[in-house]
């Protein structure tokens, strides 16, 4: 029982060995199994991880390699496995995500107008860029009413959404 049990959780962490060295690969380059620090938050986002930006930079400084602006697949690996084993960036629920568009839409008509998001995602919390903003909105927005309905936002973006 004991063997069985051991052999699921070696297969279980060469499974998420497999995921991560999946995510981290097309971001190293010069295929030196290393990559960039600025591409560690999109490689984390990619493994279903959703850490703040100061969760990502306190990463940063735990894999980097002597501030040479790289990290090593060596040093990412048994970093990036404790955080999934552990689930420490899991993503906001959709209720919360829901909640939270509702308090924009004090009228509660289903939408938000893009202006009206934008104003919000850049001057609260961790602000977005204006590139990141315009990508969003490109995405988004239903272009013949110039609105965002965040119900189908939030089902696109949400892992807990009904299917």
């Amino acid at each position: 029982m004991a063997e069985d049990k051991e052999s699921a959780e070696n297969e279980n962490i060469l499974a998420i060995h497999r995921k991560i060295t999946a995510a981290f690969e097309p971001f190293d380059y010069e295929s030196k199994n290393t990559v960039d620090v600025r591409e560690i938050g999109t490689i984390m986002y990619s493994l279903d991880c959703f850490p703040t930006q100061a969760d990502i930079r306190e990463f940063i400084a735990e894999v980097e390699e002597n501030s040479s602006g790289t990290v090593h697949l060596d040093r990412f690996m048994p970093a990036m496995t404790k955080v999934l084993l552990e689930n420490k960036f899991p993503p906001i629920p959709r209720s919360k995500i829901f909640q939270a568009f509702k308090v924009l839409d004090k009228e509660q008509k289903g939408f938000v107008e893009p202006e009206e998001l934008t104003k919000f995602m850049m001057e609260e919390g961790e602000p977005f860029t204006q590139e990141e903003m315009d990508e969003m909105l490109t995405a988004h927005t239903n272009r013949k009413e110039n609105v965002i309905y965040y119900d189908k936002l939030i089902n696109k973006l949400t892992a807990d959404a009904p299917k």
